[in-house]
């Protein structure tokens, strides 16, 4: 998951209102959207070459949601990252233990950024930074850095959810991730990989013929703890595979 564009106001009719885009390889197998059949009442897509996940909701209200940070030089991992979305879907640990748990064990991972929460609280981690940090009531964005940096794709997709935020739908919030215009060579972050690499990561919704978005997701949860999420998902160039919608 590469970009998350996400309000977060627990006293409002639909508290948590997420529109991410996964952009991936291709060629590395995954599940979309389902129910999982080990933990019926997660909610996700599936990585199937680690088995974990980038964004879901489980019981009880959980919510979780990852992207990596974009580090050339960082040392390779001896763990999946996608992991520890699918743990705290699937597991009991309260948000505070568990993410005693994550900052105990980050070094295991790549470099990343973590989102989870519940009905009453949401928090996110960034592993460079090792700091977990509470979120107040606001509009967000995360890509491959840290929190809100203002790159031009998440400054684009916060805007635009902004927009969309008085009476929230999944279509718009997909149409909102499906923008593919890059962003002036002037305005690109340098992360190491190089002028045209960072030109095509540059548009919110990202299409090659070997990498690009795999899946965008709008979630959106009501104030009675109802949550409505529709997934699409993406072939090389920005072929569309197929749409999953699920209300729980």
């Amino acid at each position: 998951m590469c970009l998350i564009v996400f309000a977060w106001r627990p006293d409002h009719a639909t508290p948590l209102v997420v529109a991410a885009n996964r952009d991936e390889f291709y060629a590395r197998p995954s599940l979309p959207l389902a129910s999982w059949p080990e933990s019926p009442q997660v909610h996700a897509g599936r990585d199937l070459e680690a088995g974990g996940t980038w964004l879901g909701i489980g019981a009880d209200g959980r919510f979780a949601a990852l992207t990596n940070i974009r580090n050339p030089h960082q040392p390779p991992a001896r763990k999946s990252r996608g992991e520890l979305v699918a743990r705290f879907l699937t597991g009991d640990l309260s948000i505070a233990d568990y993410l005693s748990d994550v900052v105990s064990r980050s070094v295991e991972y790549a470099g990343f950024n973590l989102l989870i929460g519940n009905r009453r609280e949401l928090w996110h981690y960034n592993a460079e930074q090792s700091e977990a940090r509470e979120l107040k009531p606001g509009i967000y964005g995360v890509s491959n850095a840290g929190l809100d940096t203002p790159w031009p794709k998440l400054l684009k997709a916060r805007a635009a959810l902004t927009e969309v935020l008085d009476a929230p739908q999944p279509q718009a919030l997909l149409a909102l991730l499906g923008d593919p215009q890059t962003a002036p060579f002037a305005d690109l972050p340098d992360t190491g990989v190089g002028l045209a690499t960072e030109s095509l990561l540059s548009s919110v919704f990202i299409a090659s013929q070997s990498y690009g978005t795999r899946a965008s997701t709008a979630l959106i949860v009501q104030a009675d703890g109802s949550r409505w999420m529709v997934e699409r998902s993406f072939g090389p160039f920005g072929g569309h595979l197929g749409e999953v919608e699920i209300r729980v």
